[in-house]
């Protein structure tokens, strides 16, 4: 696997691909030498992005600056995790930009709402955050749940925040920050 790190409007990102499809993403949060380390572990190497890579990456930083973006066509890597976690990661492209859905909608629409700590589990251990867009997935009483990334939660608002959605306020309140 190849990486490289860049810096967008939100902070520094790196990503990871193979000849498959991007592999690995990591949020921006960790300072530069947390970053270098997390993208490049298990033997990645800093690599030349190709022209497909590069394409991710303008979509990424065009994400970064408040552009409404689809993912959903990236090629990715996915090989090495479990099956129900790709089903589940399938599933979760369908939520675009702005939507939002549940653990125990996307349990559903995998044939067993009892899945839904499952579908947890597999939001989790998301390896392409963003472009397999966990951030968008929330709690059954549509409060943010869980986030794995640098500033847990927090990141997650902020992203959803930026994609015009507020989430566990009451309308308005985000906006004005109180």
């Amino acid at each position: 696997m190849e990486t490289t790190i860049f810096d967008t409007a939100l902070g520094e990102f790196g990503i990871g691909w193979t000849d498959v499809g991007v592999a690995r993403v990591q949020l921006p949060g960790l300072d530069r030498a947390a970053l270098l380390a997390r993208i490049n572990r298990d033997g990645a190497v800093a690599g030349e992005p190709t022209r497909a890579i590069e394409a991710v990456i303008n979509r990424i930083e065009d994400y970064a600056d408040g552009a409404a973006v689809d993912f959903s066509t990236v090629a990715l890597d996915l090989r090495g995790v479990p099956g129900f976690h790709r089903r589940t990661y399938a599933a979760l492209l369908a939520c675009g930009w702005g939507q939002t859905t549940s653990y125990g909608a996307l349990a559903k629409a995998l044939g067993d709402v009892t899945l839904s700590r499952a579908v947890g589990q597999a939001m989790g251990a998301n390896p392409i955050p963003l472009i397999v867009p966990c951030h968008r997935v929330l709690a059954s009483n549509g409060k943010p749940g869980g986030f794995s990334a640098p500033g847990g939660a927090l990141s997650k608002l902020r992203m959803l925040a930026l994609e015009g959605v507020s989430v566990g306020a009451p309308a308005g309140q985000m906006a004005f920050g109180f």
